[in-house]
């Protein structure tokens, strides 16, 4: 599915509301604009049979107390099977929208790492969840010369 068609799918099942879709419309320029800084239009999330997605944390190599939550998505589906080592997780597909969409609710979550290569887990692309909050919140605030 394209990148577009993922926006049209988020809006048509956002909360029919009368706000919730037109919020996602708004938004929707700053999820397509770091959509398209990735290669795939989806990737595979492990979760739990209860449907919750797999969530890591880092640690700073010289400096442990760094510490960082971020979740794996991976390009290809035998990337994340084989990234599986636990029992009762499972790999689903999820549009990159969705994803990126997902990211902004998620405050537990500090970035999705997207492997783009397989084989290569240290050539992943970090999504930090607060550049992709800046970038929504400049989607909706309003130029300053309409402020």
């Amino acid at each position: 599915m394209d990148l577009q068609a993922q926006i049209q799918t988020l809006i048509r099942e956002a909360p029919q509301d009368g706000q919730t879709p037109q919020a996602v419309l708004k938004i929707s320029p700053a999820l397509l604009q770091v959509a398209q800084t990735l290669k795939f239009p989806q990737y595979y999330i492990l979760q739990t049979l209860q449907q919750n997605w797999q969530i890591t944390t880092l640690q700073h190599r010289q400096d442990p107390s760094q510490q960082k939550t971020v979740i794996y998505a991976y390009a290809q589906l035998v990337d994340a099977t084989q990234a599986s080592k636990t029992v009762g997780l499972v790999a689903v597909a999820v549009p990159v929208i969705q994803l990126l969409f997902q990211l902004l609710a998620l405050d537990a979550v500090d970035s999705i790492i997207f492997q783009e290569q397989s084989h290569q887990p240290q050539n992943g692309v970090e999504v930090p969840r607060q550049g992709l909050q800046r970038l929504v919140q400049q989607q909706i605030q309003p130029p300053p010369y309409l402020a």
